[in-house]
């Protein structure tokens, strides 16, 4: 697992497929979120909806909205949503209007802490993640999800 600062590396050049949307800074926008990339992972691979990346695609996604809603939004700001189909795994990038707030290094936490821990979960299940401010009014954090499990 391993953490990039820069967000245009193996981006939609190398994407069969690609889908941007933007959703409402809302609760109810993360879980339309999630639940678009799981849809759109499955109609793209193939791979059913209770496969394991598909599991971890919803989980990846859930986390970087989530975030984005809780850290990188301003009142009435939508976050944008991007999936790219690479050849081994899903980009999912999300884009926020709070380029200033970039996550702070992802380090285990305390058993007692009662937040602080989503990153971890997203290094956990992404083969590569990152994020950078492309402009002064959006950051995207960015993570890619492999498209098989390991020893599949």
């Amino acid at each position: 697992m391993t953490q990039h600062r820069i967000t245009d590396e193996t981006r939609s050049d190398a994407a069969t497929h690609h889908l941007t949307l933007r959703f409402s800074s809302t609760r109810r926008g993360a879980r339309l979120a999630r639940q678009l990339a799981v849809q759109q992972f499955t109609e793209w691979t193939g791979l059913p909806y209770d496969s394991d990346p598909a599991q971890s695609v919803a989980l990846v996604t859930a986390e970087l909205a989530s975030n984005a809603i809780r850290h990188g939004s301003l009142p009435g700001r939508d976050f944008r949503l991007t999936l790219l189909h690479l050849p081994r795994a899903l980009r999912i990038e999300v884009t926020d209007t709070r380029p200033e707030r970039l996550p702070t290094p992802v380090t285990p936490q305390s058993a007692d802490e009662t937040s602080g821990r989503g990153l971890l979960l997203v290094q956990a299940y992404a083969d590569r993640w990152g994020c950078g401010a492309r402009d002064a009014y959006t950051k995207t954090i960015w993570a890619e999800v492999p498209l098989h499990t390991t020893g599949s």
